[in-house]
């Protein structure tokens, strides 16, 4: 597999990460034989260090240094705060133009990666401002309901808790589409029916950092899949399906 490269000089790379790909190795999947550390490293042929994460069926854009000194200086701005992240989702519901939810989240802990953590430790800050990007009502009848409603909205984490986009659309009742853990069973089943969708509809669209070492502003975005592409153009025929586009 080649991974997609949006950006690449002596000290950094960065690539749109398929959603399904595992970035480093997880004592939760043993059985994988693929991640994003190891393809990209045998791509460009030197190693490389991953300098945060990106849950396992998000796509989007994912930066690794490419020495240690970088990878410090880059994991200093994730932890300060300064890094700038934009996110594309598609959720249940109808959302407000535009919000803040500021809800703090215990850490989620796994009983095998996480087997020594402390799981009484409090919960923490996490912020995300949204914007709502596009709305859509389609006609697909609910329980109580005779169509269906959905938000594309643009996500941007101000704080960087484990799940925090999906744990915090769930808190405001409209969870991410694709969700399995967060998100609601019948829509997503609707989604696979209706539009073949496989996936979390959760993209990381826009990275923003301070280059570690020229130190301008650099930022770094990915398009939104194919395949996320295929289930918007759906669902905007679904809720008008004879507005054509002619071309004369």
């Amino acid at each position: 597999m080649l991974l997609p490269i949006l950006y690449q000089d002596n000290w950094l790379v960065a690539i749109n990460k398929p959603a399904g790909l595992l970035v480093h190795r997880s004592l939760i999947d043993k059985h994988e034989t693929q991640f994003a550390v190891q393809l990209l490293r045998d791509q460009i042929g030197q190693k490389v260090y991953p300098v945060h994460r990106l849950d396992r069926p998000t796509s989007g854009v994912l930066l690794f240094a490419l020495d240690t000194a970088t990878a410090r200086a880059l994991t200093e701005q994730f932890t300060q705060g300064v890094v700038q992240k934009t996110y594309r989702a598609l959720v249940r519901g109808f959302c407000a133009p535009e919000g803040v939810i500021d809800y703090a989240l215990k850490e989620e802990l796994d009983e095998i990666a996480d087997a020594k953590a402390d799981p009484n430790k409090p919960a923490q800050t996490a912020i995300t401002h949204y914007r709502n990007l596009e709305s859509f009502e389609l006609p697909f009848a609910s329980v109580k309901h005779p169509s269906s409603r959905y938000s594309l909205l643009a996500l941007q984490p101000k704080t960087g808790r484990r799940h925090q986009l999906r744990r915090h659309l769930k808190h405001i009742f409209h969870p991410i589409l694709g969700d399995t853990t967060h998100g609601d069973g019948k829509q997503n089943r609707l989604f696979r029916e209706q539009f073949a969708c496989e996936r979390l509809l959760l993209h990381a669209g826009t990275l923003r950092i301070v280059h570690p070492v020229y130190r301008h502003e650099l930022s770094i975005s990915a398009s939104l899949p194919k395949d996320f592409e295929a289930v918007l153009s759906a669902m905007r025929y679904a809720q008008n399906p004879y507005c054509l586009i002619i071309n004369f």
